[in-house]
């Protein structure tokens, strides 16, 4: 007996060390989710990658976001022209570039905005997330709709992978290709980060003193990702001047931008208990009372709402895309008249993918904020470079992605139009799931998950009208009429779902 409790207690030490070894150094998140991928064929999440097509020219390009935000990294690569393509030199020819290429495009709508999960100690269900977006481009399932229990099985893998997210790049990009490590997969991987600082760098003088401003998600701010790879450039490009580095973490504009109602809802008229944006009380989205004038908010239909007297409210909530630019611009300028900084501010990078489709609406702020007087001073303009520069990472991102295909021989021969569009969407099938009352993952439910639990929270469907904001598709046609024309012959020529009938934007 004693000698069978002697063996069975060296079997369990040696099983609980040879554990410990084994996983010390691995996020049980990646382990589970990766075994789940790589190895149980029984798995959802399973992709058959020892038979995965690599380096397969005729597959499509997968990009993936956290929203739709995405599309206008996916815009900028699909109009750009900068290579001549018969020859391939750097020279536009008036043709576009990825003419001949598609695309597979995926939005994980359900779980954003990605920027709040660091904030709130939820990085590892951020991993997870991104771990899956990676997941659903390499394999070959989806869902014809999200009230459907079987899931389709001829969705293309794709030959290179886009990370039009900030924070899944901050976060994500050195997992994503950790795991194509271990599965053997030689696929690559391109994010918007290096690409932004590479054309801020690319407006600067070598001997400049200057301010780069990153306007991006509170978690693309927190992993400082931006930071420290402009201090790498500053370092391995040897540049001599001085660079000062201000980010302003945009709470609630992307989310305002994707129409999620914890940021944004039109159709209300007074304060709200759900909203989660800037505001008079937010312990970190203050809104300055005494500077109201500075951010010059639009008080009309609503675009505001207020509590008390408009002249001395009691609470403030924004309720409009334009006031939440307002807001971050004028609290990133608030950040450089503070410091009393000697170096204006020369370029600013729109470090998230949802905000290049207002551009417009940051220089026309930018601009009102330069002629800025109070009691005959300028506020502001000491502090800024009279042009300064909005650096969208998307147009880079076109760049490195068609010099890769050129490299590696992957150039294809299929029709843009056959490109495809997804999204998430809660999969209500899973009764461990709690939504809200228009339907989506509930805000304490979607950041209060845990990590390492492998269940199929969400389905990911073709685009259509019932899970895309109304205003989203205005949007898209309006900024990006020709990611607008490619989702509209997504849904009609494959027949996946309608979504728009004729040229007047009938939603069905």
């Amino acid at each position: 007996m004693k000698h069978s409790k002697a063996l069975l207690f060296s079997t369990f030490l040696f099983s609980s060390l040879l554990f410990l070894c084994c996983n010390s150094d691995q996020d049980p998140t990646t382990k589970n989710l990766g075994y789940s991928i790589l190895s149980d064929t029984s798995s959802f999440f399973y992709v058959d990658v020892k038979n995965y097509p690599v380096k397969n020219k005729k597959l499509p390009i997968g990009i993936f976001d956290s929203g739709t935000g995405g599309l206008t990294v996916m815009d900028a690569i699909v109009n750009y022209d900068g290579f001549n393509n018969q020859n391939k030199s750097i020279n536009p020819d008036g043709i576009l570039d990825f003419v001949k290429e598609c695309f597979i495009y995926l939005a994980d709508q359900a779980n954003m905005p990605y920027g709040n999960y660091p904030s709130l100690n939820k990085t590892d269900v951020l991993k997870e997330n991104i771990l899956k977006d990676l997941q659903f481009l390499l394999s070959n399932k989806y869902y014809q709709s999200s009230g459907d229990e079987e899931f389709k099985i001829d969705k293309s893998p794709v030959k290179a992978i886009v990370i039009a997210c900030n924070t899944a790049t901050a976060y994500g990009m050195e997992d994503i290709e950790a795991f194509l490590k271990k599965a053997k997969l030689d696929i690559k991987v391109i994010g918007v980060i290096n690409a932004g600082v590479k054309g801020a760098f690319e407006n600067l003088s070598n001997d400049e003193n200057c301010s780069i401003g990153v306007m991006a998600t509170e978690g693309t701010v927190l992993s400082n990702g931006y930071l420290n790879t402009i201090n790498k450039y500053h370092s391995d490009l040897d540049y001599k001047g001085e660079i000062q580095t201000f980010q302003q973490a945009g709470s609630g504009l992307a989310g305002a931008i994707d129409g999620v109602i914890d940021y944004i809802n039109t159709q209300v008229t007074e304060i709200r208990k759900e909203y989660k944006g800037p505001s008079l009380t937010s312990k970190d989205a203050k809104i300055d009372i005494s500077i109201l004038n500075r951010y010059n908010f639009d008080w009309s239909k609503n675009h505001i709402l207020y509590s008390g007297e408009k002249n001395n409210p009691a609470e403030i909530q924004i309720n409009s895309i334009e006031n939440y630019i307002y807001y971050n611009v004028v609290s990133l300028l608030e950040q450089t008249r503070k410091s009393q900084t000697a170096n204006p501010l020369k370029t600013i990078i729109l470090g998230c993918t949802h905000y290049p489709f207002y551009k417009n609406i940051f220089a026309q702020k930018l601009e009102e904020l330069y002629n800025l007087k109070e009691e005959g001073n300028y506020v502001y303009r000491k502090f800024m470079h009279r042009e300064i520069t909005l650096i969208d990472p998307a147009l880079n991102t076109a760049k490195e992605l068609y010099e890769y295909l050129g490299e590696n021989n992957l150039f294809g021969d299929n029709e843009l139009n056959k490109s495809e569009f997804y999204i998430s969407v809660p999969n209500v099938q899973n009764k461990n799931i709690k939504l809200d009352s228009l339907g989506n993952f509930s805000y304490e439910y979607k950041y209060g998950r845990t990590a390492g639990i492998i269940q199929e929270y969400v389905k990911q469907v073709p685009f259509n009208k019932s899970n895309l904001h109304p205003d989203v598709i205005d949007m898209l046609r309006e900024k990006t009429p020709l990611i607008f024309k490619l989702i509209t012959d997504f849904n009609q020529t494959n027949s996946k779902t309608e979504f728009i009938r004729s040229n007047n934007l009938v939603i069905l």
